[in-house]
């Protein structure tokens, strides 16, 4: 497991060990459901291998995914601090092995490294600032501006290319930026046109600067 999750971005190498000898190790098959929303539970899970999407639904089961997850990031870290439901589903979107810590097992760990709470904070603003762009996005972009906006935010950049890996389908971006996977489709086979994006195997490769709206 790396140390890039914003939880763990500050701590020491003890301190990061102390908090995963608390856990325990726990396989999860693709498409499994991890956490459901509004259900009561208190641990919270950090990725070692695999990828999950953070989603939330209706009673119709149309999907709106907050985002997805890699490893070395972690999701469920409200359950350690308040003893309300579930605010979002999560699930495995391929094979994955998640380190879990439970509620009184992380208050152990406190309890021993009281900075790790510290932390904990700064990883909990800094969440609250990413879910506050997503409603700006939704509220203020149109549909082309939210697919290009998303894409850029997905992307990170490998021997000077801006890459997406593993390739979102269609519908997933669409479930992203709550639109329709018809429109997502037109949308990026414009970019593809235009040359702004390149779909290669499990990539999408970003080539210029994505226009915010035709």
């Amino acid at each position: 497991m790396t140390d890039d999750t914003p939880l763990f971005a500050r701590l020491a190498p003890e301190q990061l060990a102390e908090v995963i000898r608390h856990g325990s190790t726990r396989q999860f098959p693709r498409n499994a459901v991890i956490i459901t929303e509004g259900d009561q539970s208190d641990s919270f899970y950090v990725i070692e291998d695999g990828r999950v999407k953070v989603f939330v639904s209706d009673e119709q089961g149309r999907e709106f995914v907050i985002r997805h997850l890699g490893p070395g990031e972690y999701f469920g870290e409200l359950a350690l601090i308040e003893d309300s439901p579930r605010t979002a589903s999560v699930m495995s979107t391929e094979p994955a092995k998640l380190r879990v810590v439970s509620k009184a097992a992380f208050q152990e760990c406190l309890e021993r490294n009281p900075d790790i709470s510290w932390a904990l904070l700064r990883a909990m603003a800094e969440r609250m600032r990413t879910l506050t762009d997503t409603v700006r996005d939704l509220a203020l972009l149109d549909v082309y501006g939210r697919v290009a906006h998303t894409l850029l935010k997905l992307a990170s950049e490998h021997e000077g290319q801006q890459i997406i890996e593993p390739r979102l389908t269609h519908q997933e971006i669409a479930n992203m930026v709550g639109a329709s996977r018809e429109m997502v489709s037109r949308i990026m086979k414009d970019l593809s046109t235009g040359g702004y994006v390149e779909t290669r195997q499990r990539k999408i490769i970003i080539r210029s600067k994505l226009p915010a709206a035709w």
